[in-house]
């Protein structure tokens, strides 16, 4: 007859730990608007490292397929026209004109410790925003983003880091926008051809 004897235990080993898997959550609370200017209708602007430098006045919109880079911004990172390879497809800027891009070039992004490599196509156009970063780049950082909340939240190893906009930074670039546009002749005066 056999009788069942219980494991010996080694006095040596370590027990085993459980492997647990933690799923980190983006998401934004109603607290994440503190802070804020209440009621608005702000883009989001934020600060990001760009080509290793410190760029202002960036755009994060959800809405837009092409990273853009303005000329301004292009010279400030000292980069030379020689640098872009070619990109010939014409866009429609905010102002509904068609703007023909200067060419393309990609640089290096980076938002806390994460860098991800980006194709922007630059174009010689006035902007009060110095550079637009889009969609694609907001699911290569595996970021959200959030114009209710004026931020940007992304994982960073084992933790959710945010990335937060600039209420008064976006304001000064909507108040720039709207002096820099041109004047537009009435009708009456196209009509009498002044």
């Amino acid at each position: 007859m056999f009788v069942a004897r219980p494991p010996v235990e080694d006095l040596n080993s370590k027990p085993k730990r459980a492997r647990i898997e933690i799923q980190l959550a983006l998401s934004f609370l109603d607290e994440d608007k503190v802070g804020t200017i209440q009621p608005y209708d702000d883009v989001l602007v934020v600060t990001l490292r760009i080509g290793g430098y410190d760029v202002k006045r960036v755009l994060v919109d959800q809405d837009s397929g092409a990273k853009i880079l303005y000329i301004d911004l292009y010279k400030g990172l000292n980069l030379n026209l020689e640098d872009l390879t070619a990109y010939d497809l014409p866009l429609l800027g905010f102002d509904g004109k068609v703007v023909v891009p200067r060419g393309q070039i990609r640089l290096p992004v980076q938002v806390g410790l994460k860098v991800v490599e980006a194709d922007f196509i630059m174009v010689d156009a006035y902007s009060s925003y110095t550079t637009i970063m889009v969609r694609p780049w907001l699911y290569d950082l595996g970021a959200v983003s959030s114009t209710l909340h004026l931020k940007m939240t992304y994982p960073s190893r084992d933790q959710i880091k945010e990335l937060v906009g600039s209420q008064s930074v976006t304001r000064q670039c909507l108040v720039a926008a709207i002096m820099h546009q041109p004047e537009v002749k009435s009708s009456a005066s196209v009509e009498r051809g002044l």
